[in-house]
Protein backbone atom coordinates (compact mmCIF):
# COMPACT_ATOMS: atom_id res chain seq x y z
CA UNK A 1 0.00 0.00 0.00
CA UNK A 2 1.46 3.57 -0.64
CA UNK A 3 0.39 6.82 -0.01
CA UNK A 4 -0.64 9.10 -2.53
CA UNK A 5 -1.63 12.80 -3.43
CA UNK A 6 -3.71 13.18 -6.09
CA UNK A 7 -3.94 17.18 -7.00
CA UNK A 8 -6.43 18.18 -10.11
CA UNK A 9 -9.04 20.76 -10.30
CA UNK A 10 -11.79 18.65 -12.20
CA UNK A 11 -13.57 17.07 -9.51
CA UNK A 12 -14.66 14.19 -11.78
CA UNK A 13 -11.50 13.17 -12.53
CA UNK A 14 -10.26 13.61 -9.02
CA UNK A 15 -12.79 11.60 -7.57
CA UNK A 16 -12.68 8.94 -10.42
CA UNK A 17 -8.62 8.52 -9.48
CA UNK A 18 -8.75 8.49 -6.22
CA UNK A 19 -11.75 6.05 -5.99
CA UNK A 20 -9.53 3.97 -8.56
CA UNK A 21 -6.24 4.07 -6.13
CA UNK A 22 -8.68 3.37 -2.69
CA UNK A 23 -9.56 0.47 -4.47
CA UNK A 24 -6.21 -1.21 -5.33
CA UNK A 25 -5.28 -0.56 -1.99
CA UNK A 26 -3.51 2.90 -1.51
CA UNK A 27 -4.53 5.44 1.20
CA UNK A 28 -5.26 8.63 -0.90
CA UNK A 29 -5.36 12.19 0.05
CA UNK A 30 -6.93 14.48 -2.61
CA UNK A 31 -5.72 18.64 -3.55
CA UNK A 32 -8.56 20.54 -6.38
CA UNK A 33 -5.27 23.10 -6.99
CA UNK A 34 -1.13 23.11 -6.46
CA UNK A 35 -1.49 26.05 -3.77
CA UNK A 36 -3.47 22.76 -1.63
CA UNK A 37 -1.40 19.96 -2.86
CA UNK A 38 1.96 21.75 -1.51
CA UNK A 39 0.42 22.42 1.42
CA UNK A 40 -0.37 19.18 2.07
CA UNK A 41 3.15 18.38 0.70
CA UNK A 42 4.56 20.46 3.35
CA UNK A 43 2.26 18.92 6.48
CA UNK A 44 3.34 15.51 5.64
CA UNK A 45 7.15 16.20 5.07
CA UNK A 46 6.94 14.88 1.59
CA UNK A 47 6.50 11.99 3.37
CA UNK A 48 4.18 10.62 -0.12
CA UNK A 49 4.72 7.75 -1.85
CA UNK A 50 3.68 9.64 -5.38
CA UNK A 51 1.78 12.86 -6.35
CA UNK A 52 -0.26 12.55 -9.27
CA UNK A 53 -0.99 16.21 -10.30
CA UNK A 54 -2.24 17.55 -13.34
CA UNK A 55 -0.61 20.20 -14.81
CA UNK A 56 -3.05 23.18 -15.84
CA UNK A 57 -4.93 24.51 -12.83
CA UNK A 58 -5.25 27.92 -11.28
CA UNK A 59 -3.54 29.47 -8.83
CA UNK A 60 -0.68 27.06 -8.79
CA UNK A 61 -0.26 24.96 -11.57
CA UNK A 62 1.29 21.38 -11.61
CA UNK A 63 4.90 22.43 -12.19
CA UNK A 64 5.15 25.17 -10.16
CA UNK A 65 3.87 23.20 -7.05
CA UNK A 66 6.33 20.16 -8.52
CA UNK A 67 9.49 22.70 -8.94
CA UNK A 68 8.43 24.01 -5.20
CA UNK A 69 7.98 20.40 -3.68
CA UNK A 70 11.01 19.04 -5.11
CA UNK A 71 13.15 22.16 -3.59
CA UNK A 72 11.58 21.27 -0.42
CA UNK A 73 11.75 17.33 -0.71
CA UNK A 74 14.40 16.33 -3.40
CA UNK A 75 13.37 12.42 -3.02
CA UNK A 76 9.73 13.50 -4.10
CA UNK A 77 8.35 11.39 -6.78
CA UNK A 78 6.00 13.40 -9.32
CA UNK A 79 4.08 12.38 -12.24
CA UNK A 80 2.15 14.71 -14.12
CA UNK A 81 -1.63 14.59 -15.74
CA UNK A 82 -1.93 16.78 -19.16
CA UNK A 83 -4.45 17.11 -21.91
CA UNK A 84 -2.66 19.83 -23.70
CA UNK A 85 0.69 19.11 -25.86
CA UNK A 86 2.27 22.19 -24.57
CA UNK A 87 1.83 21.37 -21.13
CA UNK A 88 3.90 18.29 -21.71
CA UNK A 89 6.54 20.45 -23.22
CA UNK A 90 6.68 22.60 -20.11
CA UNK A 91 7.05 19.62 -18.19
CA UNK A 92 10.25 18.00 -19.87
CA UNK A 93 12.29 20.66 -17.90
CA UNK A 94 11.60 18.53 -14.82
CA UNK A 95 13.31 15.64 -15.66
CA UNK A 96 14.90 13.89 -12.97
CA UNK A 97 11.43 15.21 -10.86
CA UNK A 98 9.03 14.12 -13.06
CA UNK A 99 8.68 10.31 -13.52
CA UNK A 100 6.46 10.45 -16.17
CA UNK A 101 3.33 12.76 -18.35
CA UNK A 102 -0.01 11.19 -18.55
CA UNK A 103 -1.92 12.16 -21.82
CA UNK A 104 -5.65 12.79 -20.88
CA UNK A 105 -7.85 11.76 -21.65
CA UNK A 106 -6.90 8.45 -19.80
CA UNK A 107 -8.80 5.15 -18.90
CA UNK A 108 -8.51 4.35 -15.32
CA UNK A 109 -6.80 1.23 -16.19
CA UNK A 110 -3.77 3.12 -18.28
CA UNK A 111 -3.83 5.40 -15.13
CA UNK A 112 -3.44 2.83 -12.51
CA UNK A 113 -0.88 1.07 -14.45
CA UNK A 114 1.39 3.98 -14.93
CA UNK A 115 0.55 4.58 -11.10
CA UNK A 116 1.76 0.92 -10.18
CA UNK A 117 4.42 0.97 -12.79
CA UNK A 118 5.99 4.12 -10.60
CA UNK A 119 5.77 3.17 -7.41
CA UNK A 120 7.62 -0.41 -8.36
CA UNK A 121 10.91 0.95 -9.90
CA UNK A 122 11.17 2.70 -5.80
CA UNK A 123 10.24 -0.38 -4.20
Amino acid sequence: MAKLLIVEDDESVRTLAARAFERAGHSVDIAADGAQGLALIRVALGGYDLVVSDIRMPEMDGIEMAKAAAAQFPAMKIMLMTGYADQRERAEELNGVILDVVQKPFTLAEIRARVERALACFA
